[in-house]
């Protein structure tokens, strides 16, 4: 018997898949890729629960993680008494930009390094160089990239 799977369900999942890779709950991937596609865009914690198959505690954690990561937003609808989740508009470049802060944070700890190898040969040194190097070009690339990213997107 073949049993057609829901894709909206599979398309959550492989998110999950992701999010587990890049360290975040497989969880979380899935609430946030069930959001990407479900229609209405806002869902309760209990319609989330039920769509993604989890309890509602673990998606009560999971929303407040991808909340505190900028990618969802919980909003009131008039007239109804839940409170209501959906994809929070700008959230993928809030994680880029998460990921420059942490670009940022390594180019200083990578300067204190070869501050601290200042007196040693340029062999040892080069790794950091290099590190130090590749993350300034892209703390001055990538706020242009975005800049740019976003005048295109207004005028769609």
């Amino acid at each position: 018997m073949n049993v057609r799977k829901n894709p909206k369900i599979e398309f959550a999942e492989q998110f999950g898949i992701f999010f587990e890779k890049v360290g975040f709950p497989r969880m979380a991937g899935r609430v946030w890729g069930y959001l990407l596609t479900c229609n209405p865009p806002e869902q309760t914690a209990e319609e989330l629960s039920k769509a993604v198959q989890a309890s509602r505690s673990s998606v009560s954690t999971m929303t407040r993680l991808l909340i505190q990561l900028g990618l969802l937003e919980r909003v009131g609808i008039p007239g109804r008494r839940s409170g209501y989740y959906r994809v929070r508009s700008g959230g993928f470049t809030e994680i880029l930009r998460a990921k420059m802060r942490f670009t940022t944070e390594v180019r200083r700890i990578a300067e204190h390094g070869l501050k601290l190898l200042k007196s040693e040969p340029p062999s040892v040194r080069k790794h950091l160089e290099e590190y130090r190097d590749l993350c300034i070009f892209f703390e001055k690339q990538f706020p242009m990239l975005i800049e740019k990213w976003e005048r295109g997107r207004k005028k769609k």
